[in-house]
């Protein structure tokens, strides 16, 4: 009996607890406010308002739940006070600072290498055994210094031999001149016959013409003597292959590679965004991966693109007189290519819009005007953009919590530092 009285009160329990349950609430989550709650009685009916849940609302214990608006996720926190208050919210208050357009100088950066202005082998223009080597490798060297010479060989006396021919022939014409000149004066005094005239005549032509082969044979002599001393055509630094004193230098090999070191030579890639502002004549600033600097200007400007990269080659000549500037080392140019109108702005006032769009919030007639801006240069004062009108009032404070087009309480303060309203830095 004790046994049968106990499952007795707790089959009581349970079914006071069930009914109690079932007009409770069941919460669904994830479906938004008042979109997830469901009557307990109703799952269990499988409908809304079955006949149990009739009865139960009826009797006033059935929980009744006032369903809530769901908020649109969209919405900015200024723009669901201002749905919920209407008309009477208070304005959102921000702090605009005015910026001007200031001439902006457009710099590109461009990564390359030096080199040599030229690399001139001094080639012999005879055939010959060097003789003399008269400098050594990294010696420096001017145009028309002596580098080496070659064995002169028979070359001095094939020289005196045409000098001795010229002389021979400067004779026969100097005796070819007296003749004709004797000729002419007896035929003045009819102590010559006419007919003698032509034969002086062609004697002295051929005199005249001895002297000019005399003197083209010593011209030769004397420059095939010339080419055994070989000199610099262009000033700059002696390097490899250089001969060694006592070997055979045919005609056409070097005797010595001259490295043209004065102008340097800067070689570069202009990118294809920014080739139309590439200009003959360009300052650009050099700095080496050594340290060192130096200016120099654009001389040489490619027409046609490297295949892999899609940029341009470009050479820059930079003077350098002391020869510090070695060939071959890595350098950076910062190139500049004119100026154009641009607003300096902190960091700060850069905000992205709900498409990712990079630019500023501005203010005009008291609403909020998101305007996109491209970044051209970022420096330690600023940003350099482009895309603003020549004056805009940018928000400077409270721009996260604004939307495009919405009133808002503006409050302007003067910009700080350099630039002012209406005064370019």
């Amino acid at each position: 009996m004790r046994a049968l009285y106990s499952y007795g009160i707790a089959f009581v329990i349970l079914a006071l607890a069930g009914v109690w349950f079932a007009t409770g609430t069941l919460v669904m989550g994830g479906n938004g406010p008042g979109n997830g709650e469901r009557a307990i009685i109703t799952v269990i009916e499988g409908e809304e308002h079955g006949p149990i849940a009739t009865q139960l609302s009826e009797a006033g214990v059935l929980a009744e739940h006032e369903t809530q608006h769901a908020v649109d996720p969209h919405l900015t926190i200024a723009q669901r006070i201002e749905e919920e208050n209407g008309a009477d919210t208070p304005l959102q208050s921000v702090r605009t600072s005015t910026y001007v357009a200031q001439p902006m100088a457009i710099e590109v950066p461009l990564r390359g290498r030096t080199r040599a202005k030229s690399t001139v082998g001094a080639v012999a223009e005879t055939a010959g055994i060097v003789d003399v080597v008269h400098v050594v490798k990294g010696q420096d060297v001017g145009v028309g210094d002596l580098l080496c010479t070659l064995d002169q060989g028979t070359r001095a006396a094939a020289v005196a031999q045409a000098e001795a021919g010229i002389a021979q022939a400067q004779a026969s014409l100097a005796q070819a001149q007296a003749d004709y000149d004797t000729n002419a004066e007896l035929r003045s005094k009819g102590l010559a016959a006419p007919n003698t005239a032509r034969d002086t005549e062609v004697a002295l032509s051929a005199a005249q013409a001895q002297v000019t082969t005399a003197q083209a044979a010593l011209d030769n002599a004397e420059a095939e003597l010339e080419r055994t001393e070989i000199k610099a055509r262009v000033a700059g630094v002696v390097q490899d292959p250089l001969v060694v004193a006592g070997s055979m230098l045919p005609m056409g090999q070097p005797c010595a590679t001259i490295v043209q070191l004065n102008p340097m030579v800067f070689i570069g890639q202009v990118p294809e965004s920014r080739i139309d502002l590439a200009k003959l004549g360009l300052e650009a600033d050099i700095r080496t991966i050594t340290g060192q600097e130096a200016k120099g200007k654009v001389t040489f400007i490619a027409s046609t693109a490297d295949n892999a990269t899609r940029s341009f080659p470009v050479e820059i000549e930079v003077p350098n007189d002391d020869g510090s500037i070695r060939d071959g080392v890595t350098a950076t140019a910062t190139v500049n290519m004119g100026s154009a109108p641009a607003h300096l702005l902190p960091q700060s006032v850069l905000t992205l819009n709900d498409d990712g769009v990079l630019g500023v919030s501005t203010v005009a007639e008291n609403a909020v005007k998101f305007m996109p801006v491209t970044i051209v240069s970022d420096t330690r004062e600023g940003v350099w953009v482009l895309g603003l009108p020549t004056s805009a009032d940018v928000i400077t404070v409270g721009q996260e919590y604004v939307v495009d087009g919405q009133a808002v309480n503006a409050t302007n303060v003067p910009v700080s530092g350099t630039q002012s309203e209406g005064t370019p830095a």
